[in-house]
């Protein structure tokens, strides 16, 4: 129903014109082909009205997930430094490493931009940035 809504919003000149159309073959025309036409259009801007998709729609599922990430990244920064007294460090022997917290799981490479990380069952990359270099080196203390 709110596509219809946005239809008749957006397109209600277009909606205007064909009110006169129909007005003028119900006129003009006689008997039965004036309401067959006049059916057949009625059907197809409900049709389309139904069918029609805003711009604004089109962009609110890109929005809703965008948010949804930004506030799972947020979330992992919290833990991040939440956790890093009970993180725990270990080196695999690719040069790779695995920290595990009790909330998160954070995996890379030393010298890597990026980690995996993974919150929440939802894994993702960030950048290795200082909140994230700092719960490595705590991470590196707790397991000496």
């Amino acid at each position: 129903m709110d596509q219809l809504i946005s239809f008749v919003e957006e397109k209600w000149v277009i909606l205007l014109i064909i009110l006169v159309v129909l007005i003028v073959i119900t006129t003009v025309v006689k008997t039965v082909v004036k309401w067959i036409l006049a059916l057949a259009i009625i059907a197809g801007v409900l049709i389309y009205g139904f069918n029609y998709t805003p711009e604004s729609l089109k962009t609110i599922g890109t929005d809703i997930s965008e948010k949804i990430i930004n506030d799972v990244k947020g979330q992992a920064l919290k833990y991040l430094t939440d956790d890093a007294k009970d993180a725990k460090f270990e080196a695999n022997k690719d040069g790779s490493f695995t920290i595990s917290s009790p909330h998160l799981k954070l995996e890379g490479k030393a010298n890597d931009k990026e980690v995996k990380v993974t919150i929440l069952g939802q894994t993702f990359t960030m950048d290795a940035d200082t909140a994230v270099k700092s719960f490595i080196e705590q991470a590196k203390k707790n397991a000496k």
